[in-house]
């Protein structure tokens, strides 16, 4: 893998902040659009990055902006609106941060006087509503979502905001993550954590059912279907994702930590965010749950453990021969990665950068093999039976089974991050190819495609190029599981457009076409394709 320097800092540009626009603007096609190609790219990411002359600290924190590339008959278009949360119309009211966001704290209006500012303080907790992460669809509807309780009722078509929605009067979650599993049938499925009896902590697997044929709400229908068990007692750790199998569900425990006592009492009486609230145990290492689906259980008896290691994206999770196979995006360590997502960090002169991303957790992309079968006596010696792996399962003593990883794919300080898949052909199967967003030093400059089977690897790059998460999107009627295009949107500063739509051959990762538009696109997150 080749190192590609940045000297000219152009990446400084996806973290700044942009105007929505009042209507949908052509885009300049080069190259050809694959003619089944017809729907819209949906993508959040933040775009105001400062309100008045108050910034907002963290990656995390830039109010929501929900983007658009339409792709008609090879017509392109792009479109792109805030998304008008409470914590986006109350600051631009106010013209300052109202609600704390995940790393930037918000003050009482010192117009107030003493008293009210006091009350203020002790009304609780406001949990902010700003939706940058992710958009996926809930039955016929839209919802852009973040980790928070709130998620966002959204129109695909107008880019309108629609309505708030509360998923605590529904379900017993104090959030959920913003990367749900969805069922063949249309059931939404996702992981949360919650405050149970005696002020006991679990974490709970959530589904929401599929469209309903009374057009009534899904989501008033969606209910706990497992609860499992927090390792410590006030302190949840973070979770951006879990696995799902189509008997399974794989949610990983990780020693990042969300201190619940330092969050209810430090937020109510000084400001303080939620990346205040986090600590690393240095001493837990990972923990691997298991679940049954259907019907839905806890398998206590299977008590997987590994080393530490920070976890936001699995990439997929699949059943083979009495083994439950689980990839994902590993950060060595217990150091929290989100310490080094910081603004300030990001927009660094290059060589700063690469200084700063030294001290972080290191990425890797690592297979784990967790055997269903457990029987006392096989005790010290390796269970794991797959004849194409080198990921190991150990029983100890003690009860616990010990997991060590394959690495499917390591290069220092080079992330394979914000992992895709032929989601409609392989989720919960045993599949070959992921497409990633290549990370230098933390700053997003190639796309990748790995064979998980065989390591090779195909890279797009090009100079001064900063590209997002790939979405794949299948050839209609095809067999083959790459046969299909890769979406990113691209950001080129320099360049007279410097905002695209990339088109690449997901077999290999060739450019069959790219749509300019004359206007800098920020940083986008997640995003879904809409046919």
């Amino acid at each position: 893998m080749t190192f590609v320097e940045h000297p000219a800092a152009g990446y400084r540009k996806i973290f700044e902040t942009v105007e929505e626009l009042n209507e949908p603007i052509p885009a300049e096609v080069t190259g050809v659009m694959p003619s089944w190609l017809g729907g819209s790219l949906l993508r959040m990411g933040p775009g105001l990055f400062e309100v008045g002359d108050e910034p907002f600290y963290h990656l995390f924190d830039g109010q929501a902006l929900m983007h658009k590339f339409d792709l008609k008959s090879g017509q392109v278009t792009y479109y792109r609106k805030f998304i008008r949360t409470d914590a986006y119309v109350r600051a631009m009211t106010e013209n300052r941060v109202v609600i704390s966001e995940f790393g930037t704290a918000a003050y009482p209006d010192p117009c107030k006087n003493i008293f009210s500012r006091f009350f203020t303080y002790f009304r609780g907790i406001e949990v902010t509503d700003n939706c940058l992460v992710n958009i996926y669809p809930i039955g016929e509807d839209f919802y852009a979502v973040t980790e928070t309780n709130y998620i966002t009722k959204v129109d695909p078509d107008s880019l309108e905001t629609l309505s708030k929605v509360d998923l605590c009067k529904y379900l017993s979650v104090n959030g959920v993550t913003a990367h749900p599993h969805v069922d063949a049938d249309g059931a939404v499925y996702n992981i949360g954590n919650c405050f149970g009896k005696n002020m006991s902590l679990a974490y709970n697997i959530v589904k929401i059912p599929p469209a309903q044929k009374d057009k009534s709400d899904p989501i008033e229908k969606s209910q706990v279907v497992v609860q499992l068990p927090s390792s410590e007692r006030l302190k949840p750790s973070y979770m951006h994702s879990f696995g799902m199998t189509d008997n399974y569900f794989v949610f990983v425990e990780q020693p990042v930590k969300i201190n619940l006592l330092k969050f209810l009492s430090s937020w109510s009486i000084t400001g303080a965010t939620y990346m205040d609230c986090f600590e690393s145990n240095d001493s837990m290492g990972t923990w691997f749950h298991l679940a049954t689906k259907d019907p839905a259980g806890y398998v206590s008896s299977h008590k997987f453990r590994t080393s530490a290691f920070n976890l936001f994206h699995h990439i997929n999770t699949y059943e083979d021969e009495g083994f439950i196979v689980v990839d994902l995006c590993a950060w060595k360590g217990h150091d929290f990665v989100y310490n080094y997502l910081y603004l300030a960090n990001l927009k660094q002169e290059w060589e700063e950068v690469k200084k700063a991303a030294m001290r972080a957790p290191q990425p890797e992309v690592r297979r784990y093999v967790l055997p269903l079968d457990i029987h006392r006596e096989e005790q010290g010696r390796n269970l794991v039976s797959l004849s194409y792996t080198t990921a190991t399962a150990v029983l100890h003593r003690d009860g616990t089974i010990w997991l060590e990883p394959e690495v499917l794919y390591s290069c220092p300080r080079q992330a394979f991050e914000f992992p895709q898949i032929n989601y409609s052909l392989c989720r919960g199967k045993k599949y070959s190819f992921a497409y990633g967003l290549g990370l230098n030093h933390f700053i997003p400059d190639r796309i990748v495609k790995l064979n998980v089977q065989t390591k090779e690897t195909w890279v797009w790059q090009e100079e001064e190029c900063y590209p997002s998460e790939p979405l794949f999107v299948p050839t209609p009627g095809a067999a083959e599981e790459d046969a299909g295009v890769l979406l990113s949107i691209v950001v080129k500063p320099g360049a007279e457009r410097p905002g695209f739509l990339l088109v690449l051959d997901a077999m290999t990762l060739t450019e069959l076409a790219r749509a300019e538009v004359s206007t800098i696109i920020p940083v986008t997150l997640h995003g879904m394709y809409k046919p």
